[in-house]
């Protein structure tokens, strides 16, 4: 059950509270394929620079995640620069190089063309648009986006949206689709344009599942530090993704414990710098945090 993901992969300059580090690995796509390596297997698509090299390669290769996808052309890759100083819940930006990822034409290679599963990062809606179209026959489809495209791109956003089981988005950026500052009401209207699932990410206070049933609340776990949440909405998109490929069928139980597997991804992000934590977890540790999580939601 393998799932392909498009998107950026990039280095960041993080500041925290914490500390500081220059040009860490990052983007969506490296983030999300990390965390659903844990649960099955992954193949990326993307855009790296000429200093994108083997020791960054090694970082995918340790997890067995397919990189054939990710086409290497001359330039820089995607780098931003980002602080959390002032906030741990919104990262300041400071410095934005798109570099390579400016002219970023996703192509996907034959051997991919038989995943079931497909996450579209948060990239150009046309550009997610593209790819969806070439793959029709994929079982099961999810996406991210972000208030950029949502303000000034909304007509191809939209047009994503038709094609979208499953959207995964924050509570402000929900609110900015439907124009409406009631969050179920904002759901409803969202779903209304495609997603047959929306999964709202709330950050620090976890994140529900909104489907034509009802919705479901996860929690978030109670870290006592926070080294660096960069890419941890990315770790719980793989997260819930990579646990939904791993299961024989997506029933609503398995959706459930998908949102909290989504949140012990994302927490595990949270407790260092870039993708250092993601890259050393074993899934005896993942599995003992769920537990924990679930402890968390019950009463008896």
């Amino acid at each position: 059950m393998a799932i392909t993901v498009v998107g950026s992969v990039a280095y960041d300059t993080i500041e925290t509270p914490a500390g500081k580090r220059e040009r860490c690995l990052g983007g969506a796509a490296t983030y999300f394929s990390l965390s659903a390596s844990y649960f099955t297997d992954v193949r990326v698509i993307a855009v790296v620079g000429e200093d994108f090299g083997k020791r960054q390669e090694a970082v995918f290769q340790a997890r067995n995640i397919d990189t054939r996808g990710i086409e290497h052309t001359a330039g820089k890759s995607f780098f931003w620069e980002g602080s959390y100083l002032e906030n741990l819940n919104e990262a300041k930006t400071h410095i934005t190089d798109l570099n390579v990822f400016a002219s970023f034409n996703p192509k996907i290679p034959d051997v991919y063309r038989d995943s079931e599963f497909l996450f579209l990062a948060n990239i150009d809606p046309v550009l997610q648009r593209r790819v969806r179209e070439q793959m029709p026959d994929v079982k099961l489809v999810a996406g991210d986006t972000m208030n950029y495209w949502i303000k000034d791109h909304r007509p191809a956003l939209l047009e994503v949206l038709k094609g979208l089981d499953i959207l995964l988005i924050n509570d402000t950026e929900t609110k900015m689709i439907a124009g409406n500052n009631n969050l179920v009401q904002a759901a409803r209207a969202v779903m209304a344009l495609g997603p047959k699932v929306l999964v709202v990410k709330h950050g620090e206070y976890g994140a529900t599942l909104f489907h034509g049933a009802g919705a479901f609340r996860a929690p978030a776990m109670p870290l006592e530090e926070v080294v660096d949440p960069t890419g941890a909405g990315d770790s719980f998109a793989g997260g819930f993704f990579g646990y939904l490929a791993s299961q024989p069928e997506q029933s609503p139980a398995a959706f459930r414990r998908a949102m909290f597997y989504g949140s012990v991804m994302g927490s595990f992000a949270c407790e260092r710098f870039g993708t250092e934590r993601m890259q050393k977890l074993t899934r005896p540790e993942i599995d003992e945090r769920f537990n924990i999580f679930r402890e968390l939601t019950h009463l008896d």
